[in-house]
């Protein structure tokens, strides 16, 4: 039992010196003795493996930037304490305390106290070590969950990044995919562009050689249509030439018969003649020996002279009163009434039968005028207005035609005035001005002469500008002042008796006067393509096909070669409508010129044929001709 309390109380001083050393202590606590608690301890073994050492549960918190450093060494104040901090006073008290408790009766209880304590001790240290396990278990259920979220928030990030990853290199690709789109776009644009202008480059290059080809081609039609002319030419001339020779044979022989026959008659009529003459030189003879016939002879052949003379003189002084009273006007160049009144009754009524036959013929009334319809239409209208203002005895409505030269205003006259019952006649402005100062009494005259026609006249004057001009004109002369004043004085007022038409090329060049006595203005413009197509029908029917053989009077079997008709082959509507789109400017006179050049052409030609080559050569160098005038003209105006 002594050994025990000694154990106990060596392992109290031991515990104490410890607790020393530790500097740790506790003023009213209880005493811990290690030796009596080393049963404990043993006898719990699972306990102590299971309380983990300090230095692995509780482990000083540090930061960074915070280094740790080992504790400082304990400073030795007192002489009697080691070196290491051991203070053996502590063991003495120890030593004499179990001394005195060993003395004491009540050892016992203390060692029951100081058990009771450990085992409390043990208790609590127990209940620390469970509930140092409960707190490192939920450290470490803390750390798993710090660790999953950690991971959480990694896997997220990772997440996120890879989403940002995605965005970046779908980006990235879809940017690429729009710069290789329009990298390819550009290409493509560019390869559209080059092809473009390889196609326009072709083209026009094809357009060139296309024009070149057609250049050689015209240039070789053209060699080919001069080839062509001149050997028609050459042929013309030899053929003309044959003819000429088979013709001068021919006269030769027939005047050979006509000098036999011309001297047989002249011997038969100087046989005559001289027998004629020998019984008036008898009667001369006679005349002379007697001196009273040769004064009755001589008194006869003076009174005889005289008469004659007389006679002669007379007749010509009644004969021009008779002319300028019942007589045309001298300014007159064309009438529908003859020189006289009672000339030419019969040519008029054949005129008029014929004109109703032509009309009849024609459906419309117009004969060879081709027009505008709507310019024949309004032409017609005014032909019945004139014929119903003739009829009810109204003022007659004077007339302007304007328009380029051959375009059909004299032919519409003359139809107007046909077709209106009216006389028609046709003077031009040129010839006032060589009249002088009788210009004045030919107007007069050429009025008075037309208020006698009976059906009224249709008084049309061709070129009206030539004397009819603005009398401010510093050329004009004062005798065409003058007669233009006369023209004015007797158109002043609306006449029952005349029409006046006047037909120009430059309206505006007309005195203001003359446009206020104007009451129609009817333009005449050139002919359309449909006009000219019916232009050339007419004029081919007229020129080529009419133009047959005539009856030959005697001196034409004499001295003429017999007439040929003419063949028309190969001559369709195409054609005509071909030459018609060529034509375009042509007026109505220089179609018919062309068709008379057709004419020419296939008379000129060795079997009088018209075939379609030969219409479309001289169709082609008449349109050349007409473009030539054309230019030329243009260059004379500048």
């Amino acid at each position: 039992m002594a050994q025990k309390c000694a154990i106990g109380i060596i392992s109290a001083l031991a515990a104490s010196a410890s607790l020393a050393q530790s500097k740790v202590a506790a003023a009213d606590g209880p005493f811990n003795f290690p030796g009596l608690s080393t049963a404990p301890s043993s006898a719990n073994p699972q306990h102590q493996a299971a309380s983990p050492p300090p230095s692995q549960t509780q482990k000083p918190p540090s930061t960074a930037g915070q280094e740790s450093s080992a504790p400082p060494k304990a400073r030795n104040d007192n002489p009697r304490t080691s070196s290491g901090g051991f203070d053996p006073e502590a063991l003495e008290r120890g030593a004499k305390a179990l001394k005195e408790i060993n003395k004491s009766s009540y050892a016992k209880k203390v060692f029951e106290s100081i058990k009771q304590q450990e085992e409390t001790k043990q208790t609590e240290f127990a209940a620390k070590a469970q509930e140092y396990k409960a707190m490192q278990a939920q450290a470490e259920t803390e750390r798993q969950k710090v660790l999953y979220d950690e991971q959480k928030k990694l896997a997220q990030h990772q997440a996120q990044t890879k989403s940002q990853m995605a965005r970046y290199e779908d980006d990235l690709a879809r940017k690429r995919m729009q710069a290789e789109n329009e990298f390819h776009r550009t290409r493509n644009q560019e390869l559209v562009k080059m092809q473009e202008e390889s196609a326009i480059r072709q083209e026009q290059a094809r357009r060139a050689t296309e024009e070149q080809i057609q250049a050689q081609r015209r240039q070789t039609e053209r060699e080919k249509a001069e080839v062509e002319r001149e050997t028609i030419r050459v042929k013309a001339i030899a053929e003309a030439e044959g003819r000429a020779h088979e013709a001068r044979l021919a006269e030769d022989v027939n005047r050979r018969m006509l000098v036999d026959r011309a001297n047989a008659e002249r011997e038969k009529w100087v046989a005559a003649i001289n027998t004629t003459f020998d019984h008036i030189g008898g009667g001369l003879r006679a005349i002379l020996t007697d001196q009273n016939k040769l004064i009755v002879a001589v008194g006869g052949a003076t009174a005889l002279a005289a008469g004659i003379y007389t006679t002669r003189e007379g007749a010509k002084v009644i004969w021009s009163y008779v002319d300028r009273i019942l007589g045309q006007p001298s300014l007159i160049r064309e009438s529908s009434r003859g020189k006289y009144p009672w000339s030419g009754s019969l040519s008029r009524a054949m005129s008029t039968l014929r004109g109703k036959g032509s009309a009849s013929n024609n459906g419309k009334g117009f004969g060879d005028v081709i027009l505008h319809p709507s310019l024949q239409k309004r032409i017609e209208q005014l032909a019945n207005a004139t014929a119903n203002t003739k009829s009810h005895q109204a003022p007659f409505r004077n007339m302007l035609f304007y328009g380029p030269p051959g375009t059909g205003k004299t032919m519409a006259a003359r139809e107007l005035a046909r077709k209106s019952g009216l006389d028609y006649a046709l003077m031009t402005g040129g010839d006032v001005a060589p009249l002088g100062s009788q210009a004045v009494t030919k107007i007069h005259q050429l009025f008075d002469w037309g208020k006698k026609s009976k059906r009224g006249l249709l008084l049309f004057i061709d070129e009206a500008d030539a004397f009819l001009c603005e009398r401010n004109k510093t050329y004009m002369s004062e005798a065409q002042r003058s007669a233009l004043n006369a023209l004015l004085f007797r158109t002043g007022d609306q006449s029952k008796d005349i029409v006046l038409a006047l037909a120009t090329n430059r309206p505006g060049d007309l005195d203001s006067a003359v446009a206020d006595r104007v009451d129609e203005v009817l333009e005449f413009p050139l002919p359309g393509e449909e006009e000219r197509f019916k232009l050339l029908n007419l004029y081919l029917e007229k020129y080529i096909a009419q133009a047959g053989p005539r009856k030959p009077g005697l001196f034409d079997r004499l001295f003429k070669k017999e007439q040929q008709k003419i063949e028309i082959k190969g001559v369709t509507e195409e054609l005509l409508k071909e030459a018609a789109a060529k034509t375009e400017g042509f007026s109505g006179r220089e179609i018919a010129k062309l068709m008379a050049s057709v004419q020419a052409a296939v008379y000129g030609s060795e079997d009088c044929v018209l075939d379609s080559v030969l219409f479309r050569e001289v169709v082609d160098y008449k349109a050349a001709e007409h473009q030539q005038r054309i230019k030329l003209a243009g260059a004379d105006s500048k």
